[in-house]
Order: C-alpha cells, then sequence, then structure tokens
C-alpha cells in the first residue's frame, strides 16, 4: 500500500472541470486525511437557516453570516463546529472544547457549554453535513484533477463574504492557477 502524505489543514479547491453539483466551486477545509480515507467541510455553501435556529446556545458566538453552512452531502443531520482560536492554542494551552487540526483551526466539541470557548474563540463556523472519501478516493480525484490543492489560512473559515471564497482563494495563488479565479460561471456564454 502506498503511503499517503496528509494533507489535514489545506484547501481543497474545485476545478472547473469538477461535474459533481455538491462541488461546484467548492472550497473545502481538510479536517482529516489520512490512509483510512477523508473528511473535510465545504467553506462557501451558506444556507438561510441561522445558527440560533439549530443550536441556540452557540448563536452568539458564530461569525457572520450566522449561519449554518452546509459542510457536503455526507450526514445533513450532523453539526460540525470548527473554530479559529488566535495563536493556535495547542496542548494544555488549547481552551477545553476546541480539538486542533492544523494552525489555529481547530474542531469545536458541540456538546460542551459555548461558555468554555467564548473567550477564546476568534471565529466559529456551524457546518451541518460534511464532505467524506473513502481509502484512496480523494487520491484518485486528485489524479484525475478534480481539485486544486492549496494551503488555507485562518480567515477562510470565517470569510465575511463565502460567495466569493473560490476566486479569492484562487487569486492569491502564484502563476496559471491565480488565472482559474477569472473562469467564468458559465463559459459557453463567452
Amino acid at each position: 500500500m502506498t503511503e499517503v502524505s496528509s494533507l489535514t489543514g489545506r484547501l481543497l479547491v474545485a476545478t472547473p472541470a469538477l461535474a459533481d453539483p455538491n462541488f461546484e466551486r467548492a472550497v473545502v477545509l481538510l479536517l482529516d486525511h489520512d490512509e483510512e480515507g477523508s473528511l473535510g467541510v465545504v467553506l462557501n455553501r451558506p444556507t438561510p437557516v441561522d445558527v440560533g435556529d439549530i443550536l441556540e446556545d452557540w448563536a452568539e458566538l458564530a461569525d457572520a453570516p450566522g449561519v449554518v453552512f452546509q459542510g457536503g452531502p455526507v450526514s445533513l443531520d450532523s453539526a460540525l463546529g470548527v473554530a479559529v482560536v488566535p495563536g493556535g492554542a495547542s496542548g494544555e494551552r488549547a481552551p477545553l472544547g476546541w480539538r486542533r487540526v492544523h494552525g489555529a483551526i481547530g474542531l469545536v466539541d458541540l456538546e460542551a457549554p459555548p461558555e468554555l470557548l467564548a473567550s477564546a474563540v476568534g471565529a466559529l463556523r456551524i457546518f451541518a453535513g460534511y464532505a467524506g472519501w473513502g481509502p484512496g478516493q480523494l487520491e484518485a480525484e486528485l489524479t484525475e484533477g478534480a481539485w486544486y490543492v492549496v494551503e488555507s489560512e485562518p480567515g477562510d473559515v470565517s470569510s465575511p463574504f463565502p460567495e466569493r471564497l473560490w476566486r479569492e482563494v484562487l487569486r492569491r495563488q502564484r502563476g496559471d492557477l491565480a488565472m482559474v479565479a477569472t473562469y467564468p460561471d458559465d463559459p459557453s456564454l463567452n
């Protein structure tokens, strides 16, 4: 079996050629990636549902726009919290109820009282569902050219304009990849 180099904490940015409507122009933050598979959340799919309608206790900590995001097509009835803790606290300095994923980005235990995290959290997003891949599945999609893999930044999690995130992430890349940000929504109209 080939060794899998972890992509945890990096972004998957859908290429214009990706035909799956679940991931058209998606920006996925990988929360876990190893030989057993991959799990991430789509950062740029806000829903019209307020966080307070689903998780009332967490609504006050949720960043604007304060809505639940569709994290992916898997387990839409479950919720994941992703938070940025400035300084990327880890080990004994990590706040209770937060587990570091990469740098300052981590997962929130939504069963914990929000007060445990209130003073530490710089940004919080709530996701319904997630994106998941079985062993080797993501690697096959990468080989097919379905995704660009780029570095994440803590601000990606809490982008105030999630509908612009696909273009913004591509635009900050070097070289030809930055040009992909100008790819039209409907190339047939060119």
